[in-house]
């Protein structure tokens, strides 16, 4: 055989095993195929793989361009590439064998493609059975199915085999089912010639000039990626139900009317929560974003119609990946931001919006009632029962409840009380008049489903039409209107009167017999119960604890008039006893479990008895009530000490709040018979007696566990800001974390400010808008042994050098990055006393990173001159970030000689 007939064989080969895939009814193409064909290019096509990556990673705002410019090295890892060309491509500059001339199959049925680095599927899934398919988007490495991108959302596939993703002539991305009908397709007006899959989850077509022609991340579902922007035309949009990705009724879009804020919305339209707008780097109302610990967000031109909002992932270990984070918008209304935790393999939920989500519009739909379970918030009122059964098992709770029996409303309902309610929705009728009055005013209106009224000012509201967000006000508002909601009389249809005799006498006898057991039963159970609870007030009295009832601490706290404070999971109430003993009342809004359970964690509580430590002296647990009382401090928390319009502390004073603070950590941690993990240090939960020694309050974040412990891989918990980053990092969780907390607390304790705030100008007012994040600016002077620069300047020098070393030195150590370089609560306590030696300690990652190197945000020094710049660093030179878009900090400006708008007189008669 001649050498020529050789080559044509190996020719007509190699066409043999290129064509199947290039045609519409083959087979689709696979991963090892499309990386074949890709590998069998020209060096030509991989230089332009590494630029279409290159200009893939750049699509960001200029701030995290000089990032992006580093990796284009790596860029031809980062896409898949699925197609190789299509019918828009150069076809002249390929060999025949590639040339494209008919409609291709990307996928077909259970066949997925996989990004380079393993992190994303592109494949059809289904979430309900085999009856509904779609094309999606979700990850990979894990697990549990998370999906974070839908294509045909709007018109699933109902049989897997007949379905296929296919490049089309006209340059398309479509979903089809059975070769015929079009189920969804890309809308790009653009020919394409390519299409790629990148590590990001990003699907991307390419024209043959190497531009984007049409990208899934400009069609969002309901899940926001790093590296995604949203815009006023890129809306998350929830999914209907767990099992239907459809479009659900809540959405977040950018503020149509400003473009400076972020909304969440019911239905299109009733906004139910908003970001605030933005100022320099941070929403308004959502400060936790002042605090880059693994993001960095940019805003490119905030307030215009051009407005584009978008996040990146940031490492603090340059050796470490950082974690695989989403921020979605789900069916229950909220947008949460999810961290994943290899340890458990769980989605960590670390910040959510609204902070409750009782706070969500329409969650319930009508006549439905939102409680504080966290997995089934909604429940109908007695009498009622869901409109929609099958949607309430998949948590769409938006049909509401309606009556539970088919009886018409008529002049025989009746109301029955729900108690101290919130509501929204109903058209409100009010008027004055009695209670009778009010309800046959009620009464005879069939659209009135119920009413309200107070006893005291004998005001009526009758409410017609719908009763949407039910929900107790008990922590929310000191409120005397009782809700009553109309119901059937006895809530059954009547029936024959001769029917309903004779089923009555047919029963009748079975009924007294087995009434007269209940009753004895009842009666032998009841004395059990009440044996029982007599033995559990009788443990709690040994531990020093009253068990109050909730009618004495509604007459204590005067009907929780006096708020004293609201936190994560309740409002806070000053109350007096009958003694006339001042006491602190919390009223819990979230209930994690049941009697057993609470009394469980009061009994914990209970038995923690130190000085520097807030005392549980008693609580309430009746019903569905749960309060806890504690001792009342006068002179409440720190953080009120912490603004530059509040009172200020002396030096004795805050260095004795240093001190008797760590006291009582270090209690939690190393002195009690199981170690408490307390999980939210902050200022807010150091409170201050009437001499002003400090104790350390809340423990209803604290995390229980024995004290045989390696780790706590427990849910994320605490506040931004005092957080140490293994809690976004997804790594577990010791003692070391309330270390890194105090430690950011002590930074503002010294400073006499918050972490993150607009610093004065010498006028007194805000300097044009800037946001400064504090630590990174105090750290650095503390190492270089600048301390004080550091110091509040409203202390006007009054206080002991040597100790403001020891506090700013020792709150350096404890914001290291690593836990293993932070020192335990034991030994804070011996070197703020002086019994250990501290050395200087290094500056944290995160700081360095923060005040050089690739993300530059700080002070630079030139002929005397401070500046505040904000770009990258490289080689000494600092170059300026475009004005398009702006830091996530702001400009981080020097607190140094600004000066109080106070005069030196008033500053010391503030002194306490």
């Amino acid at each position: 055989m001649s050498p020529s007939t050789i080559a044509s064989i190996a020719i007509l080969a190699s066409l043999l095993l290129v064509l199947p895939v290039l045609t519409r009814n083959g087979p689709p193409l696979s991963s090892s195929e499309a990386n074949h064909i890709s590998n069998t290019t020209s060096s030509l096509a991989v230089d332009r793989e590494t630029k279409l990556g290159a200009r893939l990673t750049l699509q960001g705002p200029p701030e995290v361009h000089s990032t992006a410019a580093k990796q284009t090295a790596k860029t031809r890892h980062q896409l898949k590439k699925i197609v190789a060309v299509g019918p828009g491509a150069n076809r002249n500059a390929l060999p025949s064998s590639k040339k494209l001339r008919t409609t291709r199959v990307i996928l077909r049925g259970n066949s997925t493609l996989q990004s380079e680095n393993g992190t994303f599927k592109l494949g059809f899934f289904s979430t309900n059975g085999d009856s509904a398919w779609y094309l999606g988007v979700w990850y990979a490495s894990i697990p549990t199915p998370t999906y974070v991108w839908v294509a045909n959302r709007g018109k699933a596939a109902k049989n897997l085999t007949s379905s296929t993703l296919e490049f089309t002539d006209t340059g398309r991305l479509a979903v089809r089912e059975s070769g015929d009908s079009v189920l969804w397709q890309s809308d790009n007006t653009e020919m394409s010639s390519e299409v790629t899959f990148s590590d990001s989850g990003n699907l991307i077509l390419w024209s043959s000039e190497e531009k984007i022609t049409w990208q899934s991340f400009d069609y969002p579902t309901d899940t926001w990626l790093p590296g995604m922007n949203l815009t006023k035309d890129r809306v998350l949009v929830s999914w209907r139900s767990l099992s239907d990705p459809s479009p659900g009724q809540y959405s977040l879009r950018l503020d149509p009317d400003q473009y400076g804020a972020f909304q969440l919305i019911y239905d299109s339209g009733k906004v139910y929560w908003s970001t605030g707008n933005w100022n320099r780097g941070a929403f308004s109302g959502v400060p936790e974003m002042t605090i880059p610990y693994i993001y960095q967000f940019h805003f490119a031109n905030p307030f215009r119609p051009t407005a584009s909002f978008g996040y990146s992932e940031r490492s603090v270990d340059s050796a470490s990946d950082p974690p695989l984070t989403r921020f979605q918008v789900d069916i229950d209304g909220q947008l949460r931001q999810y961290t994943w935790t290899p340890q458990t393999e769980n989605w960590n939920t670390f910040w959510s919006a609204p902070e409750s989500q009782c706070r969500v519009y329409g969650l319930c739909g009508n006549l439905g009632f939102c409680s504080s379970r966290t997995l089934r918030p909604c429940e109908c009122l007695s009498g009622f029962r869901p409109v929609d059964g099958e949607g309430w098992d998949s948590r769409d709770y938006s049909a509401g409840c309606h009556r539970a029996s088919e009886q018409k409303c008529g002049k025989d309902d009746v109301f029955e009380e729900v108690g101290v309610m919130g509501f929204e929705g109903g058209d409100v009728v009010s008027f004055s008049g009695s209670r009778s009055h009010c309800e046959k005013s009620c009464l005879g209106n069939c659209s009135c489903i119920g009413l309200c009224h107070n006893e005291r000012t004998n005001l009526c509201k009758n409410i017609y039409g719908s009763l949407l967000n039910l929900r107790n006000l008990s922590a929310d508002a000191a409120s005397e209107d009782v809700l009553h909601v109309r119901v059937p009389r006895g809530g059954i249809v009547k029936k024959n009167i001769s029917k309903s005799m004779v089923l009555v006498a047919s029963i009748v006898g079975s009924i007294a017999i087995l009434g007269f057991s209940a009753l004895i039963l009842s009666i032998a159970r009841n004395r059990r119960e009440k044996d029982k609870g007599k033995d559990g007030d009788e443990e709690f009295q040994l531990l020093n604890l009253r068990v109050f009832s909730y009618k004495e601490l509604h007459m204590a706290t005067r009907g929780f008039s006096e708020k004293l404070g609201h936190g994560g999971f309740g409002g806070v109430f000053k109350g007096i006893l009958p003694d006339s003993t001042p006491v602190a009342v919390k009223r819990l809004e979230r209930q994690g479990g049941g009697e057993k359970e609470f009394r469980a964690e009061v009994r914990t509580i209970g038995n923690i008895q130190h000085v520097n430590l807030v005392r549980l002296r008693g609580f309430c647990s009746e019903n569905s009530h749960r309060l806890l009382v504690y001792d009342y401090m006068p002179n409440g928390p720190l953080s009120a000490y912490l603004r530059r319009d509040g009172p200020n502390l002396s030096w004795e004073v805050r260095y004795r709040v240093a001190i008797c603070t760590a006291r009582g950590i270090a209690y939690l941690h190393e002195e009690c018979r199981d170690c408490i993990l307390h999980c939210d240090i902050k200022p807010e939960n150091i409170l201050l007696d009437g001499d002003f020694s400090a104790k350390v309050s809340d423990f209803g974040l604290a995390k229980l566990v024995g004290r045989d412990f390696s780790r706590v891989l427990a849910s994320m918990r605490g506040t931004w800001g005092y957080v140490a980053p293994e809690w976004i990092s997804g790594v577990g969780i010791t003692t070391k974390a309330d270390v890194y907390s105090y430690g950011m607390t002590l930074l503002e304790l010294i400073g006499g400010r918050r972490n993150v705030e607009a610093p004065p100008s010498a006028s007194g007012e805000g300097g044009a808008g800037e946001k400064w994040f504090f630590p990174p600016w105090a750290g650095r002077q503390i190492v270089e042994g600048n301390v004080a620069a550091v110091m509040d300047d409203q202390l006007c020098g009054a206080y002991n050098m040597e100790e403001a070393k020891r506090l700013a030195m020792v709150a350096v150590w404890c914001i290291q990055d690593e836990e293993d370089a932070r020192p335990t609560m034991g030994t804070v306590v011996k070197m703020l006393e002086g019994v250990v030696e501290i050395p200087v300690p290094p500056p944290p990652k995160l700081i360095q990173a923060l005040v050089s190197g690739e993300s530059f945000q700080g002070i630079r020094e030139h002929s005397g001159i401070r500046m505040s710049t904000i770009g990258s660093y490289s080689g000494g030179n600092v170059e300026a970030s475009s004005a398009a878009s702006e830091s996530p900090l702001g400009v981080v400006s020097s607190p140094a000689n600004v000066e109080s708008p106070e005069s030196s007189t008033n500053q010391i008669n503030r002194q306490v």
